[in-house]
């Protein structure tokens, strides 16, 4: 390079040129993936403080106005899934440096058979994010089950009153995710806002629901159902569970779903949607043994034609908590990974910023359950720099 500058040397202004392009050429492509972890907090910590016992299931998005909104289950009597529960809501504009207080923006009372997390979607053409979560899942002293969905418009700041979607898609017992949901940034049905989540154990399956109108509406989309469909599960059945989409730089839906009976493997059951979540197809089913899973939701984040993964990587345990990442949309995973806690460690999510600023393309977000004896004693934030490491 330095023989090439003094040939350059009386050439002027386009020589100058020519070297600033070709070195911004070489230096865009000897970028290589070696996450480092920049900065670890913890949001919530559990052990009854106040009137919450246990946080669980997070989740965290990005929104249009660039700020990161992390939500959990705040449950309120003990750490088990079917009880009454707030949903917590902290907030921070400064790209993970600082978060807002916890706030409660949903509360399901004293139901037993509470709400459960759910999915947020950001629709970047309405600058909204909507989050949709149910209730009466289990039909526990309660019936029937019912998908919500709440909204804000103003960057997390203050949110709709609940609206019920069952009017519209019928009152099967369907949990959203937990993680996020999508709207498709290509054809086909560039635009629909894509959410996927599961079914009641016996009847369990992924199922999708879309919106085209910016989430006014909404239709039941595409299903992969378990075998035996709405019968009792024995070890081994096929059995997909909770679900994360991400969408493909193609159009093609990727979900990465929980491996509920551990059908095939203890690993991850991986669909794909060429109609934009209306159909699942079987022949597009497939099981990714390099992503070894003890049966947990799991992150899946697609960002600059690389498509990253964080679970709990142990076939058994819920401890392990590890990110990978692909340059082939999922075929196939590079053989570095990067712990970012080798204890208990249960859900995750990610997202990262969407925006013109240059350094947004350098970052993503983790939130995951974090423990030292037991993987759902806090909810730890991540925020790591994919080419930290170099």
């Amino acid at each position: 390079m330095v023989a090439f500058v003094a040939a350059m040397g009386t050439t002027g202004r386009c020589g100058i040129l020519l070297f600033t392009l070709l070195a911004q050429f070489c230096c865009a492509h000897s970028w290589k993936i070696d996450p480092l972890i920049l900065n670890e907090q913890l949001l919530w910590i559990g052990g009854g403080a106040g009137e919450v016992h246990t946080y669980r299931i997070p989740l965290i998005t990005f929104t249009p106005r660039g700020s990161l909104l992390a939500f959990a289950e705040a449950r309120k009597s003990s750490s088990v899934d079917m009880q009454a529960k707030f949903i917590a809501l902290r907030r921070s504009t400064d790209r993970g440096l600082t978060w807002s207080p916890t706030s409660f923006i949903v509360d399901d009372g004293s139901l037993v058979d509470g709400l459960n997390l759910g999915s947020v979607i950001v629709d970047e053409e309405r600058k909204s994010v909507m989050l949709i979560y149910s209730l009466c899942f289990y039909h526990y002293h309660c019936s029937p089950s019912s998908t919500m969905l709440i909204e804000s418009l103003d960057d997390g700041l203050s949110w709709s009153a609940p609206r019920n979607l069952s009017v519209q898609l019928g009152v099967k017992s369907f949990i959203p995710g937990p993680g996020f949901g999508i709207q498709k940034r290509y054809n086909p049905a560039k635009g629909r806002l894509v959410a996927c989540g599961h079914g009641t154990i016996s009847g369990d399956g992924v199922f999708c629901i879309f919106s085209d109108n910016h989430g006014r509406t909404w239709k039941n989309g595409a299903a992969l159902k378990s075998i035996p469909y709405n019968q009792p599960k024995q070890s081994q059945d096929f059995n997909p569970d909770e679900s994360q989409p991400v969408e493909m730089e193609d159009g093609t839906i990727v979900v990465n779903i929980r491996n509920q009976m551990k059908y095939h493997c203890n690993c991850r059951i991986i669909a794909r949607s060429l109609d934009g979540g209306e159909s699942l197809p079987m022949e597009e089913v497939t099981f990714d043994k390099t992503l070894v899973d003890p049966v947990v939701a799991a992150g899946a984040l697609q960002k600059e034609g690389v498509l990253y993964f964080t679970n709990p990587a142990n076939s058994e345990h819920r401890v392990n908590l590890t990110l990978r990442w692909s340059l082939t949309n999922g075929k196939s995973w590079q053989e570095e990974a990067v712990q970012i806690w080798a204890g208990p460690s249960g859900y995750s999510s990610m997202t990262s910023l969407k925006s013109d600023y240059p350094e947004d393309k350098k970052y993503i977000y983790v939130i995951y359950e974090k423990g030292h004896k037991d993987y759902c004693e806090t909810i730890s934030f991540a925020k790591i720099h994919l080419y930290g490491g170099l």
